[in-house]
């Protein structure tokens, strides 16, 4: 089967343990690697599983003989924010997993498919792939939330260098993709670094405030049905407890919903599972674009 030919741009955590995904992929052969430290481990492994690799950054890549048709860029807000125009000006599909949002926002089981004509698109952070989920469950049952709040908990070990110089970056991205995909008027998101140690694995509250005459059964209901579809292409989601519903001191009714996520294990640790998820959402977003790209050049209009 012919498959689309892909760059992972940013050979950290995140990039590597985004190759081994993207090798088991029947629509995308990763074949190039690009980073900017000669020394880089992740250069070394990629190289190792057959990837072209360089530390030259993306002028090497744009000067390949054959452009890859999508790139993942595993980088950081401000170095996606110069690269992305070179992307599109090159016509090159981006699947941004840094918190710069050039492009619209994509969590997949909110709206996979509804961007699949955009250049650029943006996986929002890992709280946000986690969280966002839960937000539009209960959102979709009663209509636009007044408020919603995600507090996501990482393990400190699982964050590198990308994550911690983009704490400013994350909050304000996924606290407007709360509002933008989860259907909530207001977001909050914040983020906590756990040191412990042994590391924690990622666990997420979420905060939805509900009208007062909420069906509790439809939104726990859905709440389910969501956790299902994400354990699609993330096994180890999953719900800590049932959906909790009460009311504040001031009177505001709201559900809470407590989930852990559980890393595939791929390259990264399994208490990861804040990479885990973002990485296997840019693969599915990324097979989806491939399949599209595909159907496209083997259409009438595809040949002219």
């Amino acid at each position: 089967m012919k498959k689309i030919p892909a760059a992972i741009v940013g050979p950290g955590n995140i990039g590597t343990d985004l190759m081994f995904k993207l090798l088991r992929s029947e629509l995308i052969e990763p074949r190039y690697m690009v980073g900017v430290d000669p020394d880089s481990a992740g250069l070394k492994l990629a190289r190792e599983h057959g990837l072209e690799a360089s530390h030259e950054g993306v002028d090497w890549l744009l000067s390949r003989d054959e452009l890859p048709g999508i790139v993942f860029e595993a980088t950081s807000a401000y170095v996606h924010v110069r690269n992305a125009p070179r992307y599109k000006k090159a016509g090159i599909f981006a699947v941004d997993l840094t918190p710069a949002a050039r492009g619209p926002y994509v969590v997949p089981p909110v709206n996979l498919l509804e961007h699949i004509d955009e250049m650029n698109v943006n996986m929002v952070t890992c709280g946000g792939q986690a969280t966002i989920p839960m937000v539009h469950a209960v959102s979709r049952v009663v209509g636009p939330l007044e408020y919603a709040e995600i507090v996501a908990t990482v393990s400190s070990a699982s964050a590198g260098p990308g994550t911690r110089n983009n704490i400013d970056e994350f909050t304000r991205t996924t606290s407007k993709a709360v509002e933008v995909l989860g259907g909530a008027k207001r977001g909050k998101a914040i983020i906590i670094l756990n040191p412990a140690d042994p590391p924690l694995m990622m666990r997420d509250t979420i905060f939805c405030q509900i009208p007062d005459d909420a069906d509790h059964e439809k939104i726990s209901k859905s709440i389910h049905d969501m956790v299902a579809e994400v354990q699609t292409y993330v096994p180890g989601y999953s719900l800590r407890a049932e959906p909790q519903f009460d009311v504040t001191d001031n009177g505001i009714a709201r559900v809470a919903t407590f989930i852990e996520v559980r890393g595939a294990g791929d390259f990264l640790p399994p208490f990861a599972g804040n990479l885990d998820i973002m990485t296997a959402a840019a693969a599915k977003v990324g097979n989806e674009i491939a399949r599209h790209l595909l159907d496209r050049a083997e259409s009438p209009a595809g040949e002219n």
